[in-house]
C-alpha cells in the first residue's frame, strides 16, 4: 500500500520577519572517521546575501546540499520558508526545490542542447501550461538579464567559461527562484569575468529580492556580494560578521582568509 504524504501547508513567507532559511544543529558524516558538519547553526534573513567561507573540505557545499536534501543530514533541523524540509514527502520537497535556484560550479549545462534548449528544459518541466510564445519570451528576458541574448542558438562548447556560467545562471533564474544557492560561482574565471559574475549576483538580489547563500574562496566575490559572512571551522560556524568586521578580527585564523 502506498502511504499518503501528510498534508503540510508550505507558506509563501512574504513576511520580512520570517527568515527564509534556518538551520539548527546540523550534523553530517561520511563514515565513522569522517565527520564533516558537527552542529551547524545558521539563519539567513529574507533578501540577504550570506557568504560561507571555509577551508577545502570544511563542509560548505555539503551544507547547501543538505538544505535542499541533495544530501540527507544525519541530524538537525532545516527550515526553508518556515517549513521543516525533513518532514516533507517527495512531491512537497519538489515544490520547495522549485522555489530555489542552485548554480553549480560547472554550470551543469546539457552539452548536447543549444542555449535555447537548455533554458526551455526547466520551463517545460515545471510550467507545462506555458505556450511556445511564453517560453520564448521567458528565454529572451532571462538571456537579456545576463547579457547574452545573442547566444541563444549556440552550443555550450562554443561558449567561454564565463559565458557558460552566465547561461547556467540564466537557466536557474528562468523559474524565478526566491532563494539562490551559489556554489563557487567565480571558480576558474579570470579577474574581470569573476567581478562581472559577482556584480550579476548583486543585480539579481536587487531586482528579484532573492535570498542567497554564496559558497566561495574568492575574497573579492565575498566582499562585493556578501551582506554577512560566516566561516566554517571544525564542522561549526566559527565566526560571523561583515567583511570589514572579520577582516579586523583579533583571531589570527579568521584574519588569514583576508590576507
Amino acid at each position: 500500500m502506498i502511504q499518503e504524504e501528510p498534508n503540510i501547508q508550505i507558506p509563501n513567507n512574504t513576511e520580512n520577519s520570517v527568515p527564509d532559511i534556518t538551520i539548527k544543529g546540523l550534523y553530517k558524516s561520511f563514515g565513522e572517521n569522517n565527520p564533516i558538519l558537527q552542529g551547524v547553526n545558521l539563519t539567513v534573513k529574507k533578501g540577504e546575501n550570506l557568504v560561507i567561507l571555509g577551508k577545502s573540505g570544511s563542509g560548505k557545499s555539503i551544507t547547501i546540499k543538505c538544505l535542499v536534501r541533495l544530501v540527507e543530514a544525519d541530524k538537525g533541523e532545516i527550515f526553508v520558508f518556515d517549513t521543516d524540509i525533513n518532514t516533507l514527502g517527495n512531491s512537497q520537497l519538489n515544490a520547495i526545490r522549485a522555489r530555489i535556484g542552485f548554480l553549480f560550479q560547472n554550470s551543469a549545462l546539457y552539452d548536447s542542447m543549444t542555449v535555447r534548449e537548455n533554458l526551455s528544459f526547466p520551463l517545460k518541466r515545471h510550467s507545462k501550461q506555458l505556450t511556445t510564445d511564453e517560453v520564448d519570451a521567458a528565454i529572451t528576458e532571462v538571456l537579456e538579464s545576463v547579457g547574452l541574448a545573442d547566444a541563444i542558438d549556440k552550443m555550450p562548447s562554443e561558449l567561454s567559461g564565463g559565458m557558460r556560467k552566465r547561461i547556467g545562471l540564466a537557466r536557474t533564474l528562468i523559474l524565478k527562484p526566491e532563494i539562490m544557492l551559489y556554489d563557487e560561482p567565480t571558480t576558474g574565471l579570470d579577474t574581470i569575468t569573476s567581478r562581472e559574475i559577482s556584480e550579476l549576483i548583486l543585480a539579481i538580489q536587487k531586482k528579484n529580492k532573492t535570498t542567497s547563500i554564496i559558497i566561495t574562496h574568492d575574497m573579492a566575490c565575498a566582499k562585493l556580494t556578501g551582506d554577512r559572512i560566516v566561516i566554517l571551522k571544525d564542522g561549526v560556524i566559527d565566526a560571523e560578521g561583515t567583511y570589514e568586521e572579520l577582516e579586523k578580527s583579533s583571531d589570527e585564523w579568521v584574519r588569514s582568509f583576508f590576507i
